[in-house]
């Protein structure tokens, strides 16, 4: 809850507490801009980025009111949504799994199972996304042309992998895209907890 806390502070409510500051001057002129940078995940759910993708799809939320509350005053909002880039957010923040794994409650680590959440770490940082992470210049090129551009768009999806790859998956039906993040993430081993009851079973 801590880490959930943290996230939401950052991604959703600094952005809010930032809008709602300014909010008296950009209504006071007309054709202001508000340009919320969010994400793939504020469209796409993925597995083990909870926080992450909670925030970012409260960040779309808010932005989309935004922009419907404020078309009297003539403010433009616009929503970027790149997928991964190389910027230090996929690095990690350089804990070691030893480290991340004593920080879990027992509850956590008992559900799961240390082998197979060290498995899904590796697999998550090998990700193919991950590994060819877009450049960061994409997200500054569409920030530039919802700044200055006298029809700035209301959604940005900078990159082949939000535009090409992960918005054309969020319109499929979502049983689909379960079955394909099933594929991407499946795994030889089973949760801890799983494998305590099929022992219990047998």
């Amino acid at each position: 809850m801590e880490s959930l806390h943290k996230v939401m502070d950052v991604n959703f409510f600094g952005h809010v507490a930032m809008t709602k500051k300014f909010l008296p001057l950009l209504i006071a002129k007309r054709d202001s801009r508000v340009v919320n940078i969010c994400s793939v995940a504020g469209y796409l759910s993925l597995s083990n980025m909870t926080a992450y993708c909670a925030s970012k799809y409260a960040l779309e939320s808010f932005s989309d009111c935004l922009r419907r509350e404020m078309v009297p005053w003539g403010l433009r909002v616009s929503i970027i949504e790149p997928g991964f880039m190389r910027t230090k957010i996929i690095q990690g923040d350089g804990r070691s799994f030893s480290e991340f794994w004593q920080n879990l409650s027992t509850d956590v680590q008992e559900r799961w199972g240390e082998d197979f959440t060290k498995a899904r770490l590796i697999a998550a940082r090998n990700n193919l996304f991950l590994k060819h992470a877009e450049d960061p210049m994409k997200v500054v090129r569409a920030l530039q042309h919802a700044v200055t551009n006298a029809v700035p768009r209301i959604r940005y999806r900078p990159g082949w992998q939000s535009s090409m790859i992960f918005f054309p998956l969020s319109m499929l039906p979502a049983w689909s895209v379960d079955w394909v993040f099933s594929k991407l993430t499946k795994s030889t081993l089973a949760p801890a907890s799983i494998s305590k009851q099929h022992k219990e079973l047998s």
